[in-house]
Formats: structure tokens, C-alpha cells, sequence
């Protein structure tokens, strides 16, 4: 798909990776950019179009795409960690939350705008998935349930989508550099690495985007030793955490 003239809405925009996806597209000469955000005040790049958005509120979906009928390219990147354990205190409130904003919402969203983009000639939808999509990092257990939904929605919604020419892509790193992983010590992959490599994937009417070395490696050990990767988790469940939030 061409990325020059298209329409695009990015969720989570006003800071991060969101915001650098807004640049990205901006800088591949998208037409139109739209910011969504919770609070739109916090977007201050003029060269887009702020919108309110919660994607866990309906009726603020349901706002966006009256607001928004001319996109063509959906970017689900909000979402939320809260780093717990499986078995931790409150693991079922942190589960619940992360599973609303990252499974909950990104399903509200391709629900509202799938019809959007079929009237657009198809478009694609972007999810920002994660390798942590693949396997149980034990420390992160309850965020890594919600990613495991997540490329279960992504892939049921692309078999159902590829009738109206929907491209859906799912996009996998490891940490990225922003402030969401901003205390967890060693490399993380720059945000503009990520986006880069996602413009690339729309117009080669890719379905899979490995971001970085990580998300290549975890492709690979998830499908050709699960077993060696889940004992590895093991020893570093037992080894205890290196961070601390």
C-alpha cells in the first residue's frame, strides 16, 4: 500500500512510540495524521490532527470514527504494562486492566474502523504486538496474557478481513526505548527502528513485523524449540528479578 496521500490514525499519539509513529507517517508523506489521545491538550505537533480518545470508553471510539471517516490506516499502539506476576498481590486487577486497554480496546477499535476502511478501499491495520506475544516472561506474566489475546484478535481479525482488502499486520520488539520501559536496565530498540520498519511492511503489503534482533530470535526459538524457551524463562524466574520498578 502506498503510505504518500493516505489517511491515518495512530491511538496512544501523544507520547512514546505513538508520537513517533505520527512522525514517521508524516515524514513518508501521509496526507492526514490523527493523534488520538486521552487528553488531546498533550498534543502539540501542529502538522496533526489531536483527537480524543480512550479506547476503553465507547463512546469515545465511537467519536473518533465519526470524527475521522477519511482513514485508510489504523495504528493500534495504546497500551498498558503493569508488570506483575502471575501469582503476585492484585495480579487480577493488573490483568484486568491490561487486558481492557490492550485486547478490550484494540478489538473496539478495528470494530469501529474496519467498516471505515472498507468504504476506503481496504487500508491496513497495524497492531503493536510485542515478542512477548510468543512466550511468558514470568515477571510480566499478567501483560504477556494480554499479548497472547491480542495476536489472537489480530489474526482472527485479518481471516476476516482479507475479503475487504484489510492488510492486517502484526508488529513485534522487544523493550523500546520510551518511557514505558524507561527503568528496565540494557539495550532497547530505538522507537523510530520500530516504525521504520513497520512503513516498510505497509507497503510491501507484509503481515509480520520483526522490529528488532529480539522479536527475530523469539520467532525463531517459539517455533523451533518452545521447550528450551519456557526453561529458560524458568531460570530466570528462579534467578529472581534484575529491575526493579
Amino acid at each position: 500500500m502506498k503510505i504518500e496521500g493516505s489517511v491515518v490514525l495512530i491511538t496512544g499519539a501523544n507520547r512514546g512510540l505513538g508520537k513517533t509513529f505520527a512522525e514517521g507517517f508524516i515524514g513518508a508523506g501521509a496526507a492526514r495524521v490523527y493523534a488520538g489521545a486521552r487528553d488531546p491538550a498533550a498534543i502539540a505537533d501542529p502538522r496533526v490532527i489531536p483527537v480524543r480518545l480512550d479506547i476503553t470508553e465507547p463512546g469515545d471510539v465511537a467519536a473518533a470514527a465519526a470524527q475521522c471517516p477519511d482513514v485508510n490506516i489504523l495504528v493500534n499502539n495504546a497500551g498498558v504494562m503493569l508488570l506483575s506476576s502471575m501469582l503476585a498481590p492484585g495480579s487480577e486487577d493488573s490483568m484486568r486492566r491490561e487486558m481492557e486497554v490492550n485486547v478490550f480496546g484494540t478489538l473496539r477499535m478495528i470494530r469501529a474502523f474496519a467498516p471505515i476502511l472498507a468504504r476506503n478501499g481496504g487500508g491496513v491495520i497495524a497492531n503493536m504486538l510485542s515478542v512477548v506475544s510468543w512466550f511468558v516472561y514470568p515477571f510480566n506474566a499478567t501483560y504477556c496474557a494480554s499479548k497472547h489475546a491480542e495476536i489472537a484478535l489480530a489474526e482472527g481479525a485479518r481471516i476476516e478481513l482479507r475479503a475487504q482488502r484489510t492488510n492486517v499486520i502484526g508488529i513485534h520488539a522487544g523493550f523500546v526505548d520510551t518511557d514505558m520501559a524507561a527503568f528496565i536496565p540494557g539495550p532497547k530498540t530505538p522507537a523510530h527502528q520500530v516504525v521504520d520498519r513497520t512503513l516498510q511492511a505497509i507497503r510491501r503489503d507484509e503481515e509480520l513485523v520483526l522490529a528488532d534482533d529480539r522479536a527475530e530470535e523469539t520467532w525463531r526459538d517459539s517455533r523451533a524449540d518452545p521447550a528450551g524457551l519456557a526453561a529458560r524463562m524458568q531460570q530466570v524466574w528462579d534467578a529472581g528479578p534484575t529491575w526493579k520498578t
